[in-house]
């Protein structure tokens, strides 16, 4: 009986050791909980993040152990990646947006229009007046392609009143990176510097690859399984994300 036991610790020990080098090395899923990223990704949809993407920091690791500093293996991630990352205020929380700076870009919002290096970034409108999440609210917005210098395209949303039509010019620094939701007008990301701001190379946890399970809660909780039908966006699954 002894011996049993302590076969089975050591199967529980292994398989604790393998799942912790998956996700420290290759994936690790994240829970989307906010509306930022809307209408791309929802409330609800649950990722995998390949964590290799951009080389390994002490953030790849869980608790973020200060075990070494800066990158190995980092290469720089593209404009309009979608990327998990931990914020500077706390190097902690884990934000998910998608990148429009690299270092030394100049990136400002004029007259409703989203500038890059002084260059406006080409957008085709593609749906009107059309209702989206914002917290607990409702705002309506429209949607618009936009289409980065890289040709990366995109679906970003603007509210139609009150939207955010000027901004100053941010100067991205050396080995830091650039951030904004696509809920232009319902998220908080580097347009705020104080309580986002530039976001260091460093910081980087991985690039948002797949959606592999959606639950809207507003409709059930995924045990209501009564529910699932309504709750469950089975569409969504094992979507790419881009």
């Amino acid at each position: 009986m002894k011996k049993k036991i302590i076969e089975n610790i050591k199967v529980l020990f292994y398989a604790l050791l393998i799942a912790l080098f998956i996700r420290s090395f290759f994936f690790q899923p994240f829970y989307i909980p906010s509306s930022s990223m809307e209408p791309n990704l929802l409330v609800g949809d649950r990722i995998f993040v390949s964590k290799y993407s951009f080389g390994f920091s002490k953030h790849s690791f869980p608790f973020s152990p200060n075990i070494f500093k800066g990158r190995i293996l980092g290469s720089y991630p593209k404009r309009g990646d979608i990327i998990v990352f931990k914020t500077p205020q706390d190097n902690r929380t884990d934000f998910i947006k998608r990148l429009i700076g690299l270092p030394g870009d100049k990136i400002q919002i004029t007259n409703g229009d989203l500038y890059i290096n002084e260059k406006k970034v080409l957008r085709e409108k593609k749906i009107n007046q059309q209702i989206i999440n914002c917290g607990d609210q409702q705002i309506e917005v429209n949607f618009y392609e936009e289409a980065l210098q890289n040709e990366i395209k995109y679906i970003a949303v603007y509210r139609k009143n009150g939207t955010m039509m000027n901004t100053n010019k941010f100067i991205v620094p050396e080995n830091n990176l650039f951030f904004m939701g696509d809920n232009r007008d319902c998220s908080n990301d580097s347009r705020s510097l104080v309580s986002v701001g530039y976001v260091k190379f460093e910081n980087l946890v991985g690039k948002a690859r797949w959606i592999f399970f959606s639950n809207d809660k507003k409709k059930g909780s995924f045990f209501q399984v009564w529910k699932w039908h309504e709750s469950i966006r089975f569409e969504r699954f094992f979507n790419k994300i881009k």
